[in-house]
Parts: structure tokens; C-alpha cells; sequence
């Protein structure tokens, strides 16, 4: 049977799916596909922030960089996913340090919240039409769940210097989010969301202007591990000094080492109709949304006042035949007045996890490295995270060595048994969240 490929399984070659960031985005010409023969210092594989991110601050350094993007520069889970920045890493401070250990534990807090500055930095200066908006509010869907959320609160303001999180009560959180299924939470200003293909849009930009060399529909389907390294696309044969895998959910095999320590997921979004005086109602303060459950419900207001709601299962790797039935059921459950509301734009994802659900830094040779899988945290992460592989590639590689440094173990099986696992752990995390 022949083995299913991401890169076109649910996807039409070389467009944006149809969502509402896609009719929203900002003018950029297409890009070239790489033809001939192609030399320069660093070639990256993948047009999403990662790559994008590390082509800007390789070429603001001087180096010669080459992006191969497969489809369009944000086409993967970088231009699709719920815009949500949250500060921390994906775990939180507790599970790092009960891993890691206290001491890298607090150094990995202090490159996830500069991953958080980065960002917005990069978004207010190369990508205004991002439009970042303060706030992340997270939601508890048991009651069981708030003491935890809240002494979380007060161990980052006591232990982490931390200033921009208080506690929410559940009245005071019915304020915030016009919903009845959450018994308190947490808000943080030091959060908030953005358009994430504009921000994909904008980086692409910043890199072309200052100097990199990016090719869309150039995808790679060979690389040899030599030095300098060599890969080609179809119509193109490129030479690098170094390699950049930045590939994420999309990789597939084309690197089994990689795509043994990452699994590739699916997750959906819904953008309804312009909701009008009742868009004040549900999230008057505009702030983005994230909920306790494991299978995650993820929601904000968009600037033209639509839902933008995110949530939903996937048991395979090809998208639902109703996407805008799996999203519109947990948003219902969450604000019954949207049960009826016209769902203008309905869209997939995938994106790459891991085992840890921590990022997956590593070495492949002394010329190659790969960043990726950032587990749902990677607008942010995956920011830092090309910046991090621009360091290594230009001799200081202290603070990627450090994110390597965090264990991302295989998943049992590698890649034969990546699917079947995620079937057995989405049922299982699923039927967990309905107890």
C-alpha cells in the first residue's frame, strides 16, 4: 500500500487552504521555485517560522541562505493555527524542573519569555498587519483544576519574577469569557495573539529584504549528509555549507531520524460569521482563550469580530470530510448561542509533537541541524527557534546546545508505530476529558 503523503493528502499543491487567514492576508508576490544549480552557506528546509525566522537572522548576519518551502512560505501548521502566543514553555515550570531540574528549568523560562519579546517585536516591526493583542486567558473546565491553576499563578509571580498573571475566580472569569462551562483560571498580559500567516507573511518579507534567497514549490526530496551538503527538488540541485531542517508536521520521512522523535497531528478551526453586538458579550476584552482540557478548545475574537474557534479530534491523518462540524461541536458546548451561527471558513492543520511535548533540538552532524516539534507552542518557539539555529550555524551554539540539552525521546516503534499510538492516545486523552 503506498504510504500516505502529508504534503498532499488534504491540501491542493502550492495554496493556502481555504481559511479565514488566507482571505485575510497581506499582498506578497509568490516566490520562485528553485531551478539549476544552487550554491550558498546555509540552506533551510521549510518556509514556516522557524525557517523564516532563521533566514532573517542569518542573512541580517552577512550569510548567503536558501529557503526550499514545499508549497508557500506559512502554508503549514505556521499559517493555520489559532495565533495564540503563550508565555513558558509548553510544559509549565513544574515538569521542567521535576525533568531538568531547577537550574534548566529557569534558563528554559528565560528563553521562552524571550521567544515571547521576540516575537512581538518581529511582528510590530516587519509584520504591522499581525496585529498582536494582548491577553491569554486560560480557562479550567473542572473545578478540581482551579487551586492548581492558581498557586501556578502565584508560584511565577513569587519564584519567577513574573508580574503579568493574576488568578481568576469563577465569577471573574464569567466576565471575561461569556460562557458557563469554566470554574476560574488565569489571565496573563504577557500573552496575547496575532494573524499567523501575516506574521509567516511578514518574516517571508524581512528575509527577501534582507537578502535571503527563498524558492516555494521547491520541494526537497533528497538530501546527502556530506560536506558540504548537497539536496535537490525536482528542477534543482543546491550545495550548503549547512542545513537547517525546519520542516515540522509536513517532514514525513524524507529524514526518519527526525520523524521518529515527532509525530504529526491534525487539529481544526472555524471562523464564523461577523457576530456583530454579540462578539461583546463572549470575550469582551478581546483576549485569546486556551481551556484545561488535554484535547484543547482554543478561541479569540478576530479583528472583524468572528469567532475564531479551534478544537476537535482526529483519529487519522486526512482531514474530516466536515471540518466545520468537528470545530462547531465543542464551541457549541462552550457558547450555545453559536450552535446556529453561519461558519463562514472551516479549516485543518497539522503540526508536529513530541513525546515530551517539549521542543525537538538536535545535531544530526557537525553541518546539520533540525528545530521542531513544538508540541501547539510554536508561534513563539518556533520563533526563537530559528533564531537559536542561526546561532548555531554562525559558531555560538550555547543556547540551542540548551534546548537540545531537554529530552525528546523516540516514540516506541519510530515511524511504523507513530499512528497507531496517536489514535490509541487521542481516544484515551479524549474519554479523559469528558470524566
Amino acid at each position: 500500500m503506498a504510504r500516505l503523503d502529508i504534503l498532499t493528502a488534504n491540501d491542493r499543491d502550492g495554496e493556502y487552504p481555504s481559511s479565514w487567514y488566507a482571505a485575510t492576508a497581506l499582498s506578497l508576490d509568490p516566490f520562485p521555485a528553485a531551478e539549476g544549480e544552487i550554491a550558498c552557506d546555509v540552506a533551510v528546509i521549510g518556509g514556516g517560522y522557524t525557517g523564516l525566522s532563521a533566514a532573517l537572522h542569518l542573512a541580517e548576519a552577512g550569510l548567503d541562505v536558501v529557503v526550499l518551502e514545499a508549497h508557500r512560505v506559512g502554508f503549514g501548521a505556521s499559517g493555520r493555527n489559532g495565533g495564540q502566543l503563550h508565555p513558558g514553555q509548553r510544559l509549565d515550570q513544574d515538569a521542567l524542573e521535576d525533568m531538568a531540574g531547577e537550574t534548566l528549568a529557569r534558563a528554559l523560562w528565560d528563553l521562552a519569555e524571550e521567544s515571547v519579546a521576540l516575537t512581538i517585536g518581529l511582528a510590530r516591526k516587519h509584520a504591522p498587519e499581525a496585529a498582536f493583542v494582548p491577553g491569554l486567558i486560560h480557562a479550567d473546565h473542572r473545578a478540581r483544576f482551579v487551586e492548581h491553576s492558581h498557586a501556578y499563578a502565584e508560584k511565577l509571580q513569587r519564584r519567577y519574577g513574573y508580574d503579568k498573571i493574576r488568578p481568576l475566580e469563577r465569577d471573574a472569569l464569567r466576565a471575561k469569557v461569556g460562557s458557563g462551562a469554566y470554574f476560574g483560571g488565569t489571565i496573563d498580559m504577557g500573552g496575547g495573539h496575532l494573524h499567523p500567516l501575516n506574521y509567516a507573511l511578514g518574516l517571508a518579507r524581512a528575509a527577501r529584504d534582507a537578502g535571503a534567497r527563498i524558492y516555494e514549490r521547491s520541494r526537497v526530496d533528497w538530501v546527502s549528509e556530506t560536506d558540504p551538503v548537497r539536496l535537490g527538488t525536482g528542477s534543482a540541485r543546491i550545495t550548503a555549507r549547512h542545513l537547517i531542517w525546519a520542516a515540522g508536521g509536513y517532514l514525513g520521512d524524507l529524514d526518519r531520524r527526525i520523524a521518529a522523535q515527532v509525530m504529526p497531528i491534525n487539529n481544526f478551526i472555524v471562523a464564523t460569521e461577523p457576530l456583530g453586538a454579540l462578539a461583546d458579550k463572549l470575550i469582551p476584552g478581546r483576549e485569546a482563550v486556551a481551556d484545561s482540557k488535554f484535547v484543547v478548545n482554543y478561541f479569540r475574537l478576530s479583528a472583524d469580530g468572528r469567532m475564531l474557534f479551534g478544537g476537535g479530534e482526529s483519529y487519522g491523518y486526512r482531514f474530516p470530510r466536515d471540518i466545520a462540524a468537528k470545530a462547531r461541536k465543542p464551541m457549541a458546548e462552550i457558547f450555545p448561542e453559536l450552535a446556529e451561527a453561519r461558519i463562514d471558513h472551516a479549516w485543518g492543520g497539522t503540526l508536529a509533537i513530541t513525546r515530551s511535548r517539549m521542543p525537538h533540538f538536535e545535531w544530526l552532524a557537525p553541518n546539520m541541524i533540525t528545530a521542531s516539534g513544538y508540541s501547539g507552542q510554536g508561534v513563539g518557539m518556533a520563533t526563537l527557534g530559528g533564531k537559536l539555529a542561526a546561532e548555531a550555524v554562525t559558531g555560538t551554539a550555547g543556547r540551542f546546545d540548551l534546548m537540545a540539552a531537554v529530552p525528546t525521546p523516540r516514540f516506541p516503534g519510530g515511524v511504523a508505530l507513530r499512528w497507531p499510538l496517536l489514535v490509541l492516545a487521542m481516544v484515551w486523552f479524549g474519554l479523559r476529558d469528558r470524566l
